[in-house]
């Protein structure tokens, strides 16, 4: 097996076995939205933000084993103010239709060397999503 392949299974496994068991205990929940590139099921707490798991991005390096990318998704095709925009943020994604959505891309690190934190990534990841999910609750009365 190439490293690509094995460090993809260990990601899917570390994801499935222990972050979204983690996150659901979090009171997030399947996600009924469909990410444009990840074909896996992504969660939520709100329909603001939806989190998922990029297992593909860098699983070709030699320490893929050690992190992956979470993508938080803002599935709504609505102008964001300029403070909500950039790499820090949110930029935009394509969907169907001509749609644009917004993503932030996060590197989630769960692995140094011969030490497990996958409680501190899993903080990490909380703590994330409330920061930007607290950005995003004003536009919320203009979503509906």
């Amino acid at each position: 097996m190439n490293i690509n392949d094995a460090n993809k299974i260990f990601r899917k496994s570390i994801i499935k076995g222990f972050f979204e068991p983690e996150l659901v205990n979090l009171d997030f929940k399947k996600s009924p939205v469909k990410h444009p590139s990840i074909t896996d099921d992504g969660l939520m707490q709100s329909d603001l933000l939806h989190v998922f798991f990029d297992i593909e991005t860098g699983s070709d390096y030699p320490d893929g084993d050690e992190w992956f990318i979470v993508e938080l998704l803002f599935p709504h095709d609505v102008k964001l103010p300029d403070n909500l925009k950039g790499a820090d943020y949110f930029t935009t994604i394509s969907v169907e239709n001509g749609k644009t959505f917004w993503h932030h891309r996060e590197l989630i690190r769960y692995k140094y060397g011969k030490s497990k934190k996958l409680n501190d990534a899993l903080e990490f990841l909380e703590s994330k999503y409330k920061e930007l999910h607290g950005l995003l609750e004003p536009l919320q009365k203009d979503l509906k």
